[in-house]
């Protein structure tokens, strides 16, 4: 008996424009203003929250101090990364690298959950712009006032009101680009510099530039990155399904839209919940219908649903004809359990399975890192020569890095061939964060070689840390002994 034909997995649609007609948008084209209108609720609340977080963390960190010194500071000139105890060198980029990959995962896990709750929460453009328009509407007023002062002609008032606004976007992002060049130049020593007017070249760059860019990114661009220039608008439609969690519009319930009276029946009069306000229009930062379905512009931000659910107290009706929901879970009816026990479906535990086991492998990579490392460096031109008594010596230059707070003594020894002996001085002192140079000369008994074919056989040095009156950590380095011919 022939199988049934396999349905295939359904995804969440992303809706084409409102006339379902395809149109080009030229980007030399001046877009129109979004305005978008100030909300309250629960997730304008949370957005906020989150607001309030990364910019303490982001303003805050470079001013804390650690063991004498900037807790987290990129020291390019030193190449040296610290974060507060651990000091990472360029031999340690591995980590960053290892750290890239697992934020990408994070970010495609949690975007097969629940979709763009990066973009609508954490995302430094959504937080610059919603602090960009708090400064606005304080100067310039709500969504109606802006409008009308824009329209308005220039006028000592509207004058008074655009500077006043942009002096303090200015004053913002000139802020956030002394705090950014602040992770790289230790951030009172720039204070200082800028006290006396002494930065650097390349500090003063950066600074405009980093300002320069918010003050753009968030002062006027604003909807315009999230819809044409952020690349992950164009590819979360292929990282949610028809189970991720995604602000949706309830259609079933809400058509056919129209105005009433509270008092009317909107069944006797044939409408849905929708009373057509527009409002969820009016708040999105990207000036989007949501009524018309999920979108690429569509953020994440809920501002829709905190205003929608407003309006339907207002009126009587119960909230959520905008909520967080399945695609799935809206056209079933499913409740809330419904939705989340489809959570664990095989993308999401892919993702969570594979960022797991690279951040637990981050972390115990991190816990298990050396406090030194050891390069060795061959001579290639002069491999091998024999010595007094037919003795095989090679040379070799170990490169021994520390990676500790303060200086530190290792001792040097080898092993791998039988009668293999170490000539000459086998310690060295390190300084902190430094890395030092040092040759050693490994000799090998006539009779021992003689009994070996010629070329390369396989050696092993050990750098252990001396002193302290304890056994030290021991740093293995593999090379070769080249015995001639």
């Amino acid at each position: 008996m022939a199988s049934p034909p396999r349905t295939p997995p359904r995804v969440i649609p992303i809706a084409p424009a409102a006339d379902d007609s395809a149109a080009m948008v030229s980007l030399y084209e001046k877009q129109p203003k979004v305005y978008p209108r100030s909300v309250s609720g629960v997730f304008a609340r949370w957005r906020w929250i989150m607001v309030w977080l990364t910019q303490l963390v982001f303003y805050g960190v470079p001013w804390l101090q650690w063991d004498g010194r900037q807790a987290v500071l990129f020291d390019l000139v030193e190449r040296r990364f610290h974060l507060f105890g651990l000091v990472l060198q360029p031999q340690d980029l591995i980590f960053l690298a290892a750290l890239l990959v697992i934020s990408a995962l994070a970010l495609f896990f949690f975007t097969a959950v629940a979709g763009r709750l990066w973009c609508g929460y954490a995302c430094p453009q959504t937080v610059y712009t919603e602090i960009f328009l708090w400064i606005e509407r304080r100067i310039e007023g709500d969504r109606l006032a802006r409008m009308q002062l824009d329209a308005a002609p220039w006028s000592a008032r509207k004058l008074a009101r655009k500077g006043g606004k942009h002096a303090a976007w200015i004053a913002v992002s000139l802020f956030t680009g002394f705090t950014f060049v602040g992770y790289f130049t230790p951030v009172r020593v720039l204070l200082a510099e800028l006290a006396t007017w002494s930065l650097s070249p390349w500090e003063t760059f950066w600074v405009l530039f980093y300002g320069f860019a918010t003050y753009g990114n968030a002062g006027f661009l604003r909807e315009q990155i999230c819809k044409y220039m952020c690349p992950y608008a164009r590819f979360q439609s292929t990282l949610i399904d028809a189970d991720s969690l995604v602000i949706a519009y309830d259609a079933a319930r809400g058509e056919a839209r129209g105005s009433r009276s509270r008092k009317a029946d909107a069944k006797a009069l044939g409408l849905g919940d929708c009373i057509d306000c527009t409002l969820c229009v009016q708040v999105c930062p990207t000036g989007i219908d949501i009524r018309n379905g999920l979108q690429n512009e569509c953020i994440g931000c809920a501002a829709c649903i905190d205003v929608c659910d407003d309006v339907m107290g207002k009126m009587g009706y119960a909230p959520g004809l905008i909520r967080y929901a399945t695609d799935n879970g809206v056209r079933h009816g499913w409740t809330r359990a419904q939705m989340l026990r489809r959570v664990l479906r095989p993308r999401v535990l892919v993702y969570g399975a594979l960022l797991l086991a690279l951040s637990v492998a981050f972390v115990v990579a991190i816990a298990l890192r050396s406090g030194h490392t050891v390069d060795v460096l061959r001579d290639r031109g002069a491999l091998a020569r024999l010595v007094d008594g037919g003795h095989v010596e090679n040379v070799y230059r170990l490169q021994i890095a520390n990676r500790g707070a303060s200086a530190q003594r290792y001792r040097v020894d080898a092993g791998g061939l039988p009668g293999l002996v170490l000539a000459g001085d086998a310690e060295i002192v390190v300084g902190p964060y430094v890395a030092g140079m040092l040759a050693v000369r490994l000799t090998l008994p006539p009779e021992t070689a003689q009994s070996l074919a010629s070329g390369a056989h396989p050696i092993e040095f050990r750098v252990r840390r001396a002193g302290d009156g304890a056994p030290g950590e021991t740093v293995r380095a593999a090379s070769t002994f080249y015995v001639p011919r």
